[in-house]
């Protein structure tokens, strides 16, 4: 399509081509079905959507299991009034527990406990397992290497270079 301008300065949209638009629906039907196959299989192998798994993931990977909840929310991709009650749920499971940050009185640290390191170590086994068959079993290795390139690119062009960015989970 024409990218020249309109009328009133603006560019008229660049319409995806045929080719385009099929990979574009590929990709968005692949993507849920792979979220959906990766809930499903947390919720019932290990009673946790997919969200609190990645969470869970987070707090193990930080320096003594540990992580002030603005850059757990900005970790995960989501608002913090919506980590905040995701963690909530996990505190009454005993999974994680807040605390105060002792450098910012205004702010708290989301902690993994024991038990929520134990769920944890339980149920990578079977995420792992569900990862590998729904995608890399799937994919050769140049398949493989390919797909981590592209989406390589695709982040480094979706990752915000302006720290002012209305980004929801700066909000």
């Amino acid at each position: 399509m024409n990218t020249a301008s309109t009328g009133g300065g603006k560019r008229a949209p660049r319409w995806l081509t045929d080719d385009e638009q099929r990979v574009w629906r590929a990709y968005l039907h692949a993507t849920r079905l792979f979220d959906d196959h990766l809930d499903r299989q947390l919720q019932r192998d290990a009673g946790m959507p997919h969200l609190y798994y990645g969470l869970l993931v987070e707090l193990s990977q930080a320096p003594q299991r540990r992580k002030r909840m603005t850059e757990l929310a900005i970790d995960a991709k989501i608002t913090r009034s919506r980590l905040s009650h995701a963690v909530a749920r996990l505190e009454k499971q005993g999974w994680v527990r807040r605390e105060d940050c002792p450098s910012d009185r205004r702010g708290q640290n989301a902690v993994l406990t024991d038990e929520g390191h134990e769920v944890l170590k339980r149920a990578a086994p079977g995420h792992v397992e569900a990862v590998r068959q729904a995608m890399f079993d799937r994919l050769s290795p140049g398949q493989v290497e390919q797909l981590g390139e592209i989406m390589r690119i695709m982040a480094e062009g979706l990752q915000p270079q302006d720290s002012g960015a209305d980004l929801p989970w700066l909000r």
